[in-house]
């Protein structure tokens, strides 16, 4: 399996799931959106976790991709993959 995480502050890593998916075989990628890298395709990866920040869920004006991390969120939920949110994640997973 294939977990895939989004990761909005550098010291907000995925830690204890990473692990988790580690110890299972699972394969880890991660974007780190505080460094400006692209949302991956919705179709590259089985499992989507979504990290905290200090962020709001609607600071868009500020934060840009969250606009396209709801949408993101939502193509994973709506093809009937898991989504796991952490803090900012829970509420983005809410708000797609």
């Amino acid at each position: 399996m294939h977990v895939h995480h989004l990761q909005h502050v550098p010291y907000e890593p995925p830690a204890a799931i990473a692990d988790w998916a580690r110890d299972r075989g699972h394969e880890l990628t991660g974007t780190h959106l505080h460094d400006g890298e692209p949302l991956p395709e919705p179709d590259e990866f089985d499992v989507l976790v979504v990290m905290g920040g200090p962020m709001g869920v609607y600071d868009d004006e500020e934060y840009p991709h969250l606009v396209d991390e709801r949408e993101l969120i939502r193509a994973v939920h709506e093809d009937g993959r898991p989504v796991l949110g952490v803090c900012l994640g829970a509420q983005l997973l809410a708000a797609a």
